[in-house]
């Protein structure tokens, strides 16, 4: 069944409430990568519910599964193409929201390379005020040929041309996605050999929002000194899969309050993030 245009701008999703609690924060920064040495106490804070602090990227995972996506496209051969998270409030450790999502646009690569499909999703809080905005894509690798526009889509943030300010490596672990999937995406695809193989890759992938959780990471730890409520924007493009195991390098650029990064598998070379994107208050 094809994308139908314009229809599918029409697709809305309203009132859906969720929640999270500490073991959910907890779990999400695990599957991260945080860590990893119990005696680094900066990273202690983001697994520890003594004054337990949230990875702001959780913001992309504590309302899993509010979107208008439309139905009949083949989800088997969908992948992350961007993701814009907008803090007008801290994010915390636990709470409740309530999702409206909606579809913003959607074009057409043509037949045999895909449809690019955009929602937003705006997250309310306990008192109904503004808490986050999410605006994401998703690539449809195989429902392009809709009759939908190819062209128009928003610009990417260009990241400067200098050599990187800073560069950190951060490792993943083989059976990262299986710990990360716990935060709400149980896409098989990150699990499943005979499924990713169908999908056309050799071995399960690490999830694109365990990635963009990644380059958090990398910011929180070298521009932001650990602390979460300074992030106001978080964004990137996924430009190529992450096997679980492979290091993660991340290219950051400093000017003022912005932070540009891209990510990069150090074993491989291959870009796996471009035009990243965060704002410091």
């Amino acid at each position: 069944m094809p994308i139908a245009y314009p229809e599918i701008l029409s697709l809305k999703n309203e009132g859906e409430k969720f929640r999270w609690d500490a073991k959910d924060t907890i779990i999400y920064a695990l599957g991260l990568g945080l860590c990893a040495d119990p005696m680094d106490e900066n990273e202690l804070a983001f697994v520890y519910e003594n004054a337990l602090k949230t990875v702001p990227t959780q913001a992309g995972v504590i309302a899993w599964g509010a979107n208008a996506g439309p139905t009949g496209i083949n989800y088997l051969m969908v992948v992350d193409g961007e993701r814009k998270i907008e803090f007008h409030k801290p994010m915390k450790s636990s709470g409740e929201v309530t999702a409206s999502s909606r579809i913003v646009g959607a074009w057409d690569k043509g037949p045999g390379k895909g449809a690019v499909i955009v929602s937003e999703t705006t997250l309310t809080d306990e008192a109904g005020e503004l808490f986050l905005t999410i605006t994401g894509s998703m690539f449809a690798r195989g429902d392009g040929g809709f009759g939908g526009p190819s062209e128009g889509q928003p610009e990417p943030h260009a990241v400067p041309t200098r050599a990187p300010d800073q560069s950190v490596d951060i490792p993943t672990r083989p059976d990262q996605a299986l710990i990360y999937r716990m935060s709400g995406d149980r896409n098989p695809l990150h699990c499943d050999p005979a499924i990713a193989k169908a999908a056309g890759f050799p071995r399960p992938i690490l999830h694109g929002m365990c990635t963009y959780g990644i380059t958090c990471r990398a910011v929180l730890q070298t521009y932001a000194g650990y602390d979460p409520t300074r992030f106001k924007s978080h964004q990137a493009r996924f430009s190529a899969p992450v096997f679980p195991g492979e290091t993660i390098t991340v290219d950051l650029w400093k000017d003022g309050d912005v932070i540009s990064f891209e990510a990069r598998i150090k074993e491989r070379g291959v870009t796996v993030i471009k035009n990243g994107k965060t704002v410091l208050a």
